[in-house]
């Protein structure tokens, strides 16, 4: 019988994925090579279920003889192996990021006399078309919370954006760019300690209590389905961090970030300008403890934030607390620094791939931002957050509109600045 290869995502089965199928059962025996999370990934969002799940769905449609993995987008190590004799694929891969994938396919299958079956696209039905239906959904506190941790396992780098109110929420939630056939898109969102507190006009000192700061949330998880990781602070006493634990894993929020800092909360940027105090190994160890010991699942990730570098404490102070704390418990690091050159934050990412155990890496280029993300994920840096562009770009252009209206007596001259009326109304579905 004639060997079949097919490679698919199969993330939301349709009408059109069971038409290629089933054409190509028609041609032999049918092996589809299932991509897994991290080659989806490498050019679009993850799928909604889990390598196993969309698995065991393959593995128990009748026109589907074996499943195998696919590693990467690139098909070619799985034709090596296995040396079909058709490959069926839709005909919807001719332009855009899959189009050299279709000719090294093609390729590959001229050294033994294979052949490319294209399957015509069925109409009236796709991916996209049922991936937009499920975010007017929305999604579940277990899937969202679940998700960061699947986020970091399949992506090079994960992309994370402050959002400090629903409509920021929605922004990284829709917001998209296609550069080079690849689409990019934020991965998911920060909720600043920073940027909540100046949204509400409160210095970022904690004055603005956990309880205020989870209404933000309730905006967030309304209107959004991507990850959310919430910004601690210091976590405060022991005993109330492990409350904020058990209600921000409640809400499907991902992970708290907490700094290794005690006594009045100032910010990290200020460095060594204002007085700051570093909290003990010993007792910050504990906090990260207790953090892990209140939460219910292992989704939920409790993130030590080490300060070392910010209070020119010193390289060595800043390796020796990221060892402590991972054995503390940790599910990651986040490395600060003040610095505008990113030379230290390198250097910190080499000695720590020396560590005999670690944990994914996140750092926050706030003022090193002349580094790209391609650079971060080569040192090492798993997850890069955007901590407070969002905010910082709309304060500028209130204030010039603000500005314009005082300076003309009228509204006419800030117009361009402003977004039409028609379309704020029409910016949040259900408006209309």
């Amino acid at each position: 019988m004639s060997k079949v290869y097919v490679g698919m995502s199969a993330d939301l089965i349709h009408p059109g994925h069971l038409n290629i199928l089933n054409e190509a059962a028609k041609l032999g025996e049918v092996t589809v090579g299932l991509l897994t999370d991290k080659a989806i990934a490498s050019y679009k969002r993850i799928p909604y279920l889990e390598y196993e799940q969309r698995k065991v769905i393959l593995e128990n449609l009748k026109a589907v003889d074996k499943v195998i993995s696919q590693d990467t987008l690139d098909y070619r190590p799985n034709l090596l192996k296995l040396k079909p004799d058709f490959v069926v694929h839709g005909d919807d891969w001719k332009e855009g990021v899959q189009r050299e994938t279709r000719k090294q396919v093609i390729d590959t299958l001229n050294e033994w006399g294979g052949k490319l079956v294209e399957v015509p696209y069925t109409d009236g039905i796709s991916t996209t078309q049922l991936n937009k239906a499920l975010k007017e959904i929305g999604t579940t506190p277990d899937i969202r919370r679940a998700r960061l941790r699947r986020l970091i396992h399949s992506k090079n780098i994960v992309r994370i954006i402050e959002a400090h109110n629903g409509l920021t929420g929605l922004i990284t939630e829709n917001i998209y760019v296609d550069v080079n056939g690849e689409r990019r898109e934020f991965d998911g969102m920060w909720a600043s300690s920073l940027t909540d507190s100046t949204s509400m006009g409160k210095p970022d000192i904690e004055a603005v209590d956990i309880t205020s700061r989870v209404n933000n949330i309730n905006n967030l998880v309304e209107v959004t389905t991507k990850p959310i990781i919430f910004d601690g602070d210091t976590g405060g006493k022991i005993e109330h961090f492990v409350f904020t634990v058990r209600t921000l894993e409640r809400l499907g929020v991902s992970a708290v970030i907490i700094e290794d800092k005690i006594g009045l909360k100032k910010n990290s940027l200020f460095g060594t300008d204002v007085q700051q105090y570093q909290d003990t190994i010993e007792n910050f160890s504990k906090k990260i403890e207790a953090g892990r010991a209140a939460r219910v699942t292992d989704d939920f990730m409790v993130i030590a934030r080490v300060e070392s570098l910010i209070l020119k404490a010193g390289m060595e102070d800043a390796l020796n607390r990221s060892k402590a704390y991972i054995e503390a418990g940790a599910d990651a690091i986040m490395i600060h620094s003040k610095e505008t050159s990113p030379a230290e934050i390198l250097e910190f990412c080499a000695k720590f791939k020396k560590f005999d155990r670690r944990v994914p890496i996140i750092a926050v280029p706030s003022s090193y931002n002349t580094i790209t993300e391609d650079e971060l994920a080569e040192a090492g840096v798993n997850v890069v957050i955007y901590a407070n562009q969002l905010l910082r770009s709309a304060y500028p252009a209130m204030l010039d509109t603000a500005k314009s209206i005082l300076t003309h007596k009228r509204s006419f001259e800030s117009k361009n600045n402003c977004i039409s009326i028609k379309e704020i109304l029409e910016l949040i579905p259900g408006t209309k």
